[in-house]
């Protein structure tokens, strides 16, 4: 549907130049319902809606949550509520959603204080000690869905029945059959002042991608959020579901969610080296940076790749397509994308083991700290292209993942930065999942082995 760019971007404005309160952008813009909104460790948006006429409550004492109840949150039923506190930098108007809704993106505090079980809590804390090396980070995310439609716990199909070819990856047929639902992404993406540049249909069957442009660490991790609330609702409209879960074919190909990683200082990119004897224009640092990534690779799989079901797309041998798209291997090169670090050009660096069910918050905060500790160990990658040996290899399964993590200190500790405990529950709840998961009995097994001996 229509809408208005000029009203968005004014309301950007008014939160950027100058800043000013929740109550006078959200009143500014015509907002009458705000979702208070916080994601917990899994990812899972929370969100209270508060109108308008209680802004001011939300913006000076901000909005209280049962945390045990929100879901993964490190609370018990005893615990003292979470109350998130706005952050009035993500006021984000959608009123192409809903006329006079807005997002604002929350901090989680407990009595006070930003508790450390929160996502966006922990990427604070990271960014808090890449900014005393003297550096920012940008991150650029990589959305991939599908669109899907169940009834009941029927089987998993295609949203379009008529999109069925073997390799349907940037069939211009199949983006025009879902060009409704891509235009009106498009529009909302652009109206928000993000910069989306191209929308396609990716490997799989009913599987698309929606880019925009890269920012700062934190407002790129809200904006995956925000990109993934408008998604799921705008498919919703028309009788869609998209789902970002990472392997939900087991033919087709996975979803991931890349990041593209760089680092700044006052000077600007600190990636770039004209110089590079390795041939990729990168400098010492980034080099490191990649080092780092690489070292901690296999742990920093549970928390980018943070399902049972993630590791059906990084496991992967074959697709009906031809091609699996996802690396098996801690290994880095130029513009190659059968690599776990790709370096498309001498500015950043793509991580591609990140998966559609990975929180944009602690995947950037432990793919900056692993990089981080790179740099201060002065660590080398080695030659570009160069490894897939077994030693190279990567998790084969959650709990796999979860030994890695729970040995790696660098990972944990970026879990822990705001606060000790988070990496021990996060792997505990990961540990549950993954048993909970191989308790069941599945078809396959059935197909196996119910006539078998």
């Amino acid at each position: 549907m229509a809408v208005d760019t000029a009203d968005a971007f004014t309301a950007q404005n008014i939160v950027t130049s100058p800043p000013q309160t929740l109550s006078e952008v959200a009143r500014a813009t015509g907002t009458t319902f705000i979702l208070a909104l916080f994601v917990t460790l899994s990812g899972k948006p929370c969100a209270k809606l508060v109108p308008i006429e209680a802004v001011e409550q939300l913006q000076d004492d901000g909005v209280g949550f049962a945390g045990y109840a929100a879901g993964h949150m490190g609370q018990e039923p005893k615990d003292s509520d979470l109350v998130a506190v706005p952050d009035v930098s993500s006021f984000t108007p959608i009123p192409f959603v809903k006329p006079g809704l807005a997002i604002v993106h929350c901090d989680p505090h407990v009595e006070g204080t930003p508790w450390p079980y929160a996502p966006r809590v922990i990427l604070k804390e990271t960014l808090k000690k890449a900014a005393e090396l003297g550096l920012s980070v940008n991150v650029g995310a990589e959305i991939e869905y599908f669109l899907v439609n169940r009834t009941g716990d029927g089987p998993l199909t295609t949203a379009d029945t008529d999109d069925v070819s073997r390799q349907p990856c940037y069939d211009a047929r199949d983006v025009t059959r879902m060009y409704d639902h891509l235009t009106e992404v498009s529009q909302a993406m652009n109206t928000l002042g993000w910069g989306n540049y191209a929308n396609d249909h990716e490997d799989g069957n009913g599987q698309f991608e929606q880019n925009f442009d890269y920012a700062d660490a934190m407002t790129t991790s809200d904006r995956v959020i925000t990109a993934r609330y408008l998604l799921s609702v705008i498919a919703e409209k028309r009788g869609m579901k998209a789902t970002f879960m990472p392997k939900p074919f087991s033919d087709r190909t996975g979803s991931g969610m890349h990041l593209h990683l760089s680092l700044w200082n006052d000077g600007g990119s600190v990636f770039p080296d004209g110089d590079d004897p390795k041939g990729l224009g990168l400098s010492k640092t980034a080099y490191a940076f990649i080092a780092g990534i690489l070292e901690h690779a296999c742990a920093l799989q549970g928390v980018i790749a943070p399902t049972v079901n993630s590791y059906k797309r990084t496991g992967a041998t074959s697709t009906s397509s031809g091609a699996t798209w996802s690396p098996r291997y801690a290994t880095y090169g130029g513009n190659d994308r059968t690599h776990y670090l790709r370096v498309p050009d001498k500015n950043r660096v793509e991580l591609r083991g990140g998966d559609g069910s990975a929180n944009p918050y602690l995947a950037a905060a432990t793919a900056i700290a692993a990089g981080l500790d790179g740099i201060a160990r002065d660590l080398d990658p080695g030659t570009p292209g160069s490894g897939d040996s077994p030693s190279d290899m990567l998790p084969m399964t959650l709990l796999h993942a979860m030994d890695a993590l729970e040995s790696d200190p660098i990972v944990t500790g970026a879990l822990d930065v705001a606060g000790p405990g988070v990496a021990e529950y996060f792997a505990k709840l990961k540990r549950e999942e993954f048993f909970a998961w191989h308790n069941t009995v599945s078809p396959w097994e059935l197909d196996h082995y119910l006539t078998a001996f």
